[in-house]
């Protein structure tokens, strides 16, 4: 495209424009000075989480509108219609700065759910929808699971009846992030109970203020409720806010998912550098089998960062990527657990008792959340499904009866 940056120029343009909104972030805390937290899922309260959240969309918004904020988008959306590996060029530059982090609820509404609407959306909800939720002026949660499905999304059993210029949902999902915040949910809904899993399905954006719509917090082992289950009793919504064909839910959803799988590549990687900081300074010499275990856990973490990279050049290339977004999940989720196993292996009591001693006890929050991402994001069992069908070729795993 005439008129686009190189990527080192494009960098240089946002460090110059970093420079002139926001404080440099300060050098890496020394080791044993500074939060040792190693947290995988925030123990914010409902106030707590506002806040950030507020502070975040005050940031984005900023970005935004001084042409930083969805940058591979068109310009009637309020974008530059860049390459979509540009943004990762920001945010490897802004990285380097102290703004307000953006919690998961970000990533949903403007990586997930806004791709979403621009493929399915009509036109007048892209107009309504599209740049509300770049900017975020909008938030837009996934109400996707469900306890009777499990990781089954095709097995929903949330409902949508037909009704007037409506339809009325009646059902229950569960772990859902940022529903205290969000505006919208996007909801995964069986509107024809005749037909097989994948078909009969249906997706909505539901307002998360509307009558009938009731979010509880999931105590967590951890101690915090990042996550809700959401009710839906009774809630009616307008044909209007239905995203894609009566019955096309399937395919919508696959959509999202896709985006969510690219998004999941770089989980835990800054808690194995933490892992192998503290081997690092541990007051003794490590075992063997240690030191092969930290060799094993720096390995790892560096195929995880090359398979992020490969996404990355896929994306450049003008291609979506392929096996690379299932490839990383998997991994990203092995990282964690062997940063797991090094901990433990290193700290052994000390991990189990709160002494007070800064980077020890810290790790139980890593410990009790990371296996919660074999899970979120689509699990492990769905990710080698996919890439046995659909990448090596394999026969389908067979279904039950009426399935």
């Amino acid at each position: 495209m005439d008129g686009t940056p190189g990527p080192d120029e494009f960098r240089a343009q946002a460090r110059r424009w970093l420079k002139g909104v926001a404080p440099a972030r300060t050098a890496p805390h020394e080791w044993g000075q500074g939060s040792d937290s190693v947290a995988v899922f925030e123990n914010w309260t409902e106030t707590e989480e506002r806040e950030r959240t507020r502070r975040a969309q005050e940031w984005e918004r900023t970005r935004h509108d001084q042409g930083w904020g969805a940058i591979g988008w068109p310009p009637q959306y309020g974008g530059r219609e860049l390459p979509a590996f540009y943004e990762q060029l920001y945010r490897s530059q802004e990285a380097a700065f102290d703004v307000p982090r953006r919690t998961e609820i970000f990533p949903v509404t403007q990586q997930l759910v806004a791709p979403a609407v621009r493929i399915w959306g009509t036109d007048e909800q892209k107009e309504r929808w599209l740049r509300p939720m770049l900017r975020t002026d909008e938030l837009a949660c996934q109400l996707f699971s469900e306890t009777e499905a499990g990781s089954d999304l095709a097995a929903v059993r949330t409902r949508a009846v037909r009704e007037g210029d409506g339809w009325i949902l009646r059902g229950h999902k569960i772990w859902t992030s940022g529903a205290r915040v969000a505006t919208w949910g996007v909801a995964v809904c069986r509107t024809d109970p005749d037909l097989p899993k994948h078909a009969g399905i249906t997706v909505f954006l539901v307002r998360m203020d509307a009558p009938g719509v009731t979010v509880r917090p999931i105590r967590q082992m951890t101690g915090g409720t990042s996550f809700n289950e959401v009710y839906l009793d009774d809630v009616h919504v307008p044909d209007t806010d239905r995203l894609g064909p009566v019955g096309e839910g399937w395919r919508v959803t696959l959509t999202v998912l896709a985006a969510e799988r690219l998004d999941s590549g770089g989980l835990g990687l800054d808690n194995a550098d933490r892992a192998l900081d503290l081997a690092r300074h541990l007051p003794r010499p490590l075992a063997d089998g240690e030191r092969q275990q930290a060799a094993d856990l720096f390995v790892r973490s560096l195929v995880q960062r090359l398979t992020g990279l490969r996404v990355t050049s896929a994306l450049a290339a003008g291609r979506a990527p392929g096996a690379e977004a299932s490839v990383g999940k998997l991994h990203a989720t092995a990282t964690m657990r062997a940063t797991t196993d090094l901990v433990q292996q290193l700290l052994g009591p000390r991990l189990a008792a709160d002494t007070g001693e800064w980077g020890t006890f810290a790790w139980t929050e890593h410990l009790l959340g990371a296996p919660g991402y074999r899970i979120a994001g689509g699990s492990d069992e769905i990710q080698r499904n996919i890439l046995a069908e659909r990448v090596l070729g394999l026969p389908k795993e067979p279904k039950g009866q009426g399935r």
